[in-house]
């Protein structure tokens, strides 16, 4: 079987540290960006991940921004989870609209989002 390879883009240290391991541990390929630079530097440099799981609220770039480049630089339908300590529905309705295929608010369960994440990868 091969890895699915993901994109974890999250600023938070304890968070990304958590869901990391939990991902690995599920058997995925987990590559970590702390900021939409990296986010962006990741994308263009690297074949595109099988799945982006993005904070909304990133230094350089917003989930959503990354969201549009996503949709609209790269011309791409690759699934894209936003995590959200801000789960208002203005930031909700912006993710869909911009084509976010999911959303999960913080604090984020790894086991919802590994089962998430499985479920967008399965839709594929």
């Amino acid at each position: 079987m091969v890895k699915k390879r993901l994109l974890l883009a999250e600023d938070d240290e304890l968070l990304s540290s958590l869901l990391k391991f939990r991902l690995k541990k599920s058997g995925y390929d987990v590559d970590l960006v702390v900021n939409g630079k990296e986010v962006k530097e990741y994308l263009n440099a690297n074949n595109l991940p099988d799945i982006i799981v993005s904070d909304i609220m990133m230094p350089y770039m917003s989930g959503i921004e990354l969201i549009d480049y996503v949709r609209n630089q790269l011309n791409s339908k690759l699934p894209i989870i936003i995590i959200s300590s801000a789960g208002n529905e203005e930031n909700v309705l912006s993710a869909f609209e911009m084509g976010a295929n999911d959303f999960l608010s913080k604090p984020v369960s790894p086991s919802e989002l590994l089962i998430r994440v499985a479920r967008e990868l399965n839709k594929v």
